[in-house]
């Protein structure tokens, strides 16, 4: 049997946006990949703190803050969040653009105060995943804490969201030498929402990094994702998988579409493509 290495998006994908519970399906569909000798990581753009309530479902390792932070059986192989020079340009230059500002440190996040009220403003005008990822995890008060709380701990990444695509292109040419904007489709709302992460690294390129600490071939991985910024992760797996509910965009992409997370998604997965086996 060949190993293989499966990358499991969080929100979205193994679990509906912004919750802490798998399916049922999917938890049996992680537990029996590994009893049968597999591999399989959480690959998310949360950070730590936030993936950590899944960490009870059982897994050799974590990607988090979208390739910033890579923990392999235990052992850290990557951690690199802004320089702190690098963390006051980007906080200076997408507030002076009005633009809404989460940050993502190891140990929390921290949200200017204005955005849950933006959120709600525009509750009924539809809604990406990651839209609406953010306005549950802030709802549900998923230790999203406000700007005032935050006291200069390393930012990994800094989730952004607006309505004016103009003042998002600004601040984007501003930081274009060192941070990619990675800008979720919009839905007819008038709404914008993104990532701003640094250019030292993506969900692929921390796939690779894993694989290569466990010597497992790229073609042997497996990732699955929902939306635009799982892009470099299906990529770079040697299969791509996006989820029914996902982008339109990244199904365009991806090698394969499964059911949604609702319908078994990752266990249809799973058993598709013999990481685990049944009767």
């Amino acid at each position: 049997m060949d190993r293989k290495i499966i990358f499991l998006d969080i929100d979205g994908t193994l679990t509906e946006p912004g919750r802490n519970e798998i399916p049922e399906s999917a938890a049996r569909a992680v537990a029996q990949a590994r009893q049968e000798g597999h591999y399989v990581f959480l690959c998310t753009g949360r950070n730590y703190d936030m993936l950590k309530p899944l960490l009870r479902y059982g897994f050799d390792g974590v990607i988090g803050s979208s390739g910033g932070y890579v923990e392999c059986l235990e052992k850290v192989i990557f951690d690199c969040p802004m320089t702190e020079k690098q963390r006051q340009t980007v906080m200076e230059i997408l507030k002076t653009n009005g633009i809404f500002r989460t940050v993502e440190c190891m140990d929390g996040s921290y949200t200017d105060e204005g955005l849950k009220e933006f959120f709600k403003s525009h509750a009924d005008e539809g809604g990406n995943s990651e839209m609406l990822r953010w306005r549950e995890q802030i709802e549900q008060s998923l230790h999203i804490l406000p700007m005032s709380e935050y006291k200069g701990q390393p930012v990994y990444k800094v989730v952004i969201a607006g309505t004016s695509m103009e003042a998002m292109a600004r601040a984007q040419e501003a930081l274009k030498d060192e941070f990619d904007f990675c800008i979720q489709e919009r839905d007819g709302s008038g709404m914008i929402n993104g990532e701003v992460v640094n250019k030292e690294f993506d969900k692929g390129r921390a796939l690779e990094r894993v694989c290569s600490y466990l010597n497992i071939p790229i073609s042997d991985s497996i990732a699955i994702g929902d939306s635009m910024n799982d892009l470099e992760m299906l990529q770079t797996a040697g299969t791509g998988i996006c989820m029914q509910n996902g982008s339109e965009k990244l199904k365009k992409i991806a090698d394969d579409i499964c059911p949604s997370v609702l319908e078994d998604g990752i266990y249809a997965a799973f058993v598709k493509y013999q990481v685990i086996h049944v009767g």
